[in-house]
């Protein structure tokens, strides 16, 4: 699990994070978060679930 800090909301729920490490990845949200309707806004802090295949993450929580 990474942490980031949520620099740009994209349309369809999609947002542009950047990591602790500096780097900047495209980001969906979780479908709990959905079912729950947490929302998430701009410098709101994330925790993600990174893809291991590659730029995509999965916002799993907010801290």
């Amino acid at each position: 699990m990474k942490e980031g800090v949520v620099d740009e909301a994209l349309p369809n729920t999609l947002f542009r994070v950047k990591l602790e490490s500096g780097e900047v990845v495209l980001a969906y949200l979780a479908g709990k978060m959905r079912l729950h309707r947490i929302k998430v806004l701009v410098g709101d802090r994330v925790q993600l679930q990174l893809d291991p295949y590659g730029g995509r993450a999965r916002i799993t929580r907010r801290v």
